[in-house]
């Protein structure tokens, strides 16, 4: 897999054309587009065939999280999309994971259509210490809850989890390897933090041991998109040379 194919987009656009404006600036420069509620509940699901329709691979991240059942038919209605990969919240427990998972096989083996990845959720990159324990109610540290999800989500038979990048190495340590890790929170040190608490630099991020970086406004909302696709592409290299 080159380093350009470990970079995600987030489409944080209302809107189908903005969407594929960017896709189609986008698509030789990074390896897969996310499409979250913002724009899946603008233009619903024929979104994701008009970005496979330029090439595109797309990450649905819809953030599951219902009892199990219905989570699992949504997974086989997600595989029949041909999606390269979606995500449920881990905090769903691991009969809703698992079912995610034995759901996505069966469609898959049934239709045809390759198996998505199926991912966890954990601690959304938006919360710190003091949220975590004051407002939600959980005790312990963020990077201990991290990996606690974590550790549920692969022995669920999830392929990999969400978390910020500062979880990365606990969750390498726990989990091994091969278990994916995808990582928003990711700024380079020429771009705004915005509304994330939990941030590495791209280079930091992939040295720390991260799959997949997901970006959004630091390339969407950059004066040049294609500019800023190859600087944060050129940073996730430095940092596989270190």
């Amino acid at each position: 897999m080159s380093v350009k194919d470990r970079l995600i987009i987030a489409l944080d656009v209302d809107t189908v054309t903005e969407a594929e404006k960017l896709v189609a600036m986008l698509q030789d420069h990074v390896g897969v587009f996310k499409i979250g509620m913002q724009l899946f509940n603008s233009e619903g699901p024929d979104v994701v065939k008009r970005i496979h329709s330029l090439g595109g691979r797309v990450f649905l991240d819809l953030k599951l999280h219902d009892i199990p059942n219905t989570v699992g038919k949504a997974g086989a209605v997600l595989t029949r999309m041909k999606v390269f990969m979606y995500n449920v919240h881990t905090a769903g427990g691991s009969e809703m994971m698992q079912k995610a998972v034995e759901f996505t096989a069966a469609e898959s083996a049934k239709s045809g259509e390759p198996k998505p990845l199926v991912i966890g959720v954990t601690v959304l990159t938006s919360i710190n210490q003091k949220i975590l324990n004051d407002e939600m109610g959980v005790s312990g540290t963020v990077a201990d809850q991290v990996v606690r999800w974590a550790r549920l989500a692969q022995s669920s038979g999830l392929n990999g989890v969400v978390a910020s990048p500062k979880e990365i190495s606990a969750i390498r340590a726990a989990c091994g390897p091969d278990f994916v890790i995808i990582t928003p929170g990711v700024r380079p040190a020429w771009a705004a933090v915005n509304d994330q608490k939990r941030v590495m630099t791209p280079a930091e991020a992939v040295k720390a041991g991260a799959s997949y970086l997901v970006v959004g406004r630091p390339i969407t909302g950059a004066a040049d998109p294609v500019e800023a696709a190859k600087r944060i592409v050129d940073e996730m290299e430095e940092g596989l040379n270190c």
